[in-house]
């Protein structure tokens, strides 16, 4: 018997049911039965199948539209399923990042715990057609640096090295590592394009592109072993040097927020 003076239970408020309607869309969304292009029946439709108003029904279109689950059609009647995207997860989380005026050297920081651990799982999991993969991955950047191409610059460098490291996360076949590094893309894409306009010593920027081949190269030798504390290890050294030639000078203690004013 409950013999104390303090309530067992708390006020609840009901769900409406423009976001049950919500829930019950996105339900269909992440489970696959709802896929990106699909068009909804139009809203007279949709008030019969659920029997609501037209008020709770593009209640119901407003909380999808935000989480960018749909794409309402202006001047027509219907809506189309947009699939989730990292992409508007890493907007938000960039928000977040902003708003706590997290530094940059936090976020480099914590790519670096992400990508050291997935290569640590890359060389326990490898299969022979990841390192192929990787190896011609390599051979691309080499010839790249090598090529002689004036063109050749920073931005060039940072688009051709990123599918490197994204090789990297997505053969560790961990999703959510892959994801967590994801959302930092745009930070860390943001932050070299800023390294890179201030560049202006092509011979410094061709002897870091020349290091980081060699690196990557050591990295995929290490995978093929199957050698993963050796994998977890080198990587950890490339990333931490990496981030320290990228946060020089006033760059080093900036914060998320400064790059998008």
């Amino acid at each position: 018997m409950v013999t104390t003076s303090e309530p067992v239970g708390r006020g609840m408020r009901a769900a409406k049911t423009g976001e049950l309607i919500a829930s019950y869309l996105r339900g269909r969304i992440v489970r696959g039965e709802l896929v990106e292009g699909d068009s909804l029946p139009s809203e007279a439709d949709l008030m019969d199948q659920f029997e609501v108003s037209r008020p709770t029904l593009r209640e119901a279109f407003r909380i999808l539209e935000a989480e960018s689950l749909i794409a309402i059609r202006r001047g027509s009647r219907g809506a189309r399923i947009v699939a989730p995207s990292v992409d508007v997860a890493a907007r938000y989380v960039g928000l977040l990042l902003q708003h706590s005026k997290t530094t940059l050297a936090d976020v480099y920081e914590a790519r670096s715990v992400i990508e050291t651990a997935a290569a640590a799982m890359l060389a326990e999991r490898r299969t022979a057609q990841d390192v192929a993969d990787l190896r011609e991955c390599v051979a691309g950047l080499e010839n790249l640096v090598e090529s002689g191409d004036p063109s050749v610059d920073a931005p060039v460098w940072s688009t051709a090295t990123t599918t490197f490291h994204e090789l990297v996360l997505e053969r560790s076949r961990n999703q959510t590592l892959a994801l967590q590094s994801a959302v930092l893309r745009e930070i860390i894409a943001m932050h070299l394009a800023i390294v890179a306009r201030r560049s202006t010593d092509p011979a410094r920027n061709l002897r870091e592109f020349r290091k980081s081949v060699r690196s990557s190269r050591k990295l995929v030798d290490l995978v093929e072993a199957k050698d993963a504390e050796g994998a977890e290890k080198h990587w950890r050294a490339h990333m931490e040097a990496a981030a320290r030639s990228l946060l020089r000078d006033d760059l080093r203690s900036a914060t998320v927020l400064d790059l998008f004013n």
